[in-house]
């Protein structure tokens, strides 16, 4: 945060993500932990190793919020870098995964 904030960066903490299921609107049916710039969503964990669930997390969240990209940041890793996951909204990937899971 202290970095983000020394470069000037706007962000916000527990940012609402919206629902809209079928015309009906849950204006906080999400909190995102971190929105940079509002362009970057970026969840935090610590847990020893981050299971799927967390990924598919930052994709609903980056679907829902119609954010380009997210990063998903674990402080429980063995390192820093070790600890950080990009994911890109709707990249050919994961669309494709998608379509694996409707057709099975």
């Amino acid at each position: 945060m202290l970095e983000l904030t020394e470069a000037k960066l706007r962000i916000e903490r527990q940012r609402a993500v919206p629902l809209i299921y079928k015309g009906v609107t849950v204006d906080c049916a999400y909190r995102a932990d971190l929105v940079v710039e509002g362009c970057v969503l970026i969840e935090v964990k610590a847990q020893e190793s981050l299971a799927p669930i967390h990924s598919r997390q930052l994709q609903t969240y980056l679907r829902l919020g119609e954010y380009p990209v997210g990063l998903l940041l674990n402080f429980g890793a063995p390192t820093m870098k070790a600890g950080i996951k990009r994911i890109v909204n709707g990249f050919p990937d994961e669309k494709r995964a998608e379509a694996a899971e409707g057709a099975g």
